[in-house]
Formats: C-alpha cells, structure tokens, sequence
C-alpha cells in the first residue's frame, strides 16, 4: 500500500469521526489507567459497569488502596481475571503513592515498571491521557493493519513500529483510536462488512468481494 493510499484512508476515517477516544469512561489519567489494567480480556462495555460504580467511591491511588484486595474485588468481580487485576491495580496504587507522589507518569518505562501495565496498556495511557502518538496495537488494530493492507505485520510490535512510520504524521495521535472503532464495528473477525465500508475501494484485502452483501 502505498502513501497516496493511506492518507486517504485516513482522511476519509477522520471526517466520519474527527474527534475519536476510547469507549472506556474516565475522568483522570488515574482513572484511566485502572479501566485499562481491567479491560485485558474484558470489554470496554463489562469494564465500564464496574468502574461506573467504583470511581464515584474511590479514584486515586489513597482511596482505592484503602479498600483493599477483597474491597476492590466486590466491585470488579463481574469482570474476568478480576482475581489478579484486583492485585495489580493494589500494588500499582503503592507504587504511584510511593514513587510518584500519587500522579500517573508520563514515560513509558515508568509505565511498564507498574503491575498489570504492560506495552499496550503503556501506550493507551500515553496516547490518550498524555498525547502521545503512541500505537496500542490489540487484536483490532492487529486485523484491521493486515487485513487492509495499512501496515500488515507478523506480531503486534511489528505492526506497532510500521503504524507508527507508515501513519502520515496528521493522523498518527488519533490513528489508534480509528483503527481500533474501524475493527470493532465494521473490519470484525468473522464476517467484515466490506459492503459498508467507507474505505472498501482503498483496501488490499483479497476477499473483500466475498463479504460485499
């Protein structure tokens, strides 16, 4: 695919949704970085049930570490692997408290240093609290980069590293955001809906004709 290609795709996704975020309520870069820790193998929807009832009760570093392990479990228990989530956002709000006077650094290492963060979830936090232009490639973005031709990769941090040189510069800080909505509702892994899709004629993928209906 080449430049031509990709500014176009780009341009067309960010007139149909210029301003894109993620779908996972917060208020806070705190608040955020604990709905990024629960959404590993959750939905943003199942993840936002629970903090919706949790963040109104405790939403910094002091206030959830006063609940505890079992206190912070009662309220995300409806989420999967709440089990070892629920010890890693405890650990990670020590380790703001402690090393980083209660605020979420803006560094990737910093990031990655705390329990439960790992590259993805660095990058999310990154890009969307911090401004980054980061690429937090998940299994979405992982599909819709290949699929389409965009920036096709054998692993998530070769699909990461050719997003973010590939990705005409105008785009790249809401890139991950478009790519992302872009597999979630239209590019999905069963049955895309090529025949609904505003960058069908742009795509490389071989068997789009099969799914035009």
């Amino acid at each position: 695919m080449n430049k031509h290609k990709r500014t176009e795709i780009f341009t067309r996704l960010r007139n149909a949704n210029p301003n894109p975020t993620t779908e996972l309520n917060y208020t806070t870069p705190f608040e955020l970085l604990v709905a990024v820790i629960l959404s590993a193998q959750a939905t943003d929807v199942g993840v936002n049930k629970a903090t919706d009832k949790l963040f109104p009760v405790a939403n910094t570093p002091e206030s959830i570490l006063a609940l505890g392990v079992d206190g912070l479990k009662q309220y995300i228990k409806t989420i999967g692997l709440f089990n070892s989530k629920a010890e890693n956002v405890i650990k990670t709000c020590g380790m703001l408290i402690e090393r980083h006077n209660s605020q979420v650094p803006d560094s990737r290492e910093a990031l990655e240093a705390l329990p439960g963060v790992g590259r993805k979830t660095a990058n999310v936090v990154l890009n969307t609290a911090f401004g980054q232009p980061a690429m937090a490639v998940d299994t979405h973005i992982f599909r819709v980069s290949n699929r389409t031709g965009i920036a096709p990769g054998k692993n998530v941090l070769e699909v990461e590293k050719r997003l973010l040189r590939l990705v005409p510069k105008e785009f790249l800080l809401d890139a991950h955001h478009w790519l992302i909505l872009h597999g979630r509702y239209t590019c999905t892994a069963r049955k895309p809906k090529c025949g609904a899709c505003l960058i069908e004629d742009l795509c490389e993928f071989k068997h789009k004709r099969d799914y035009m209906e």
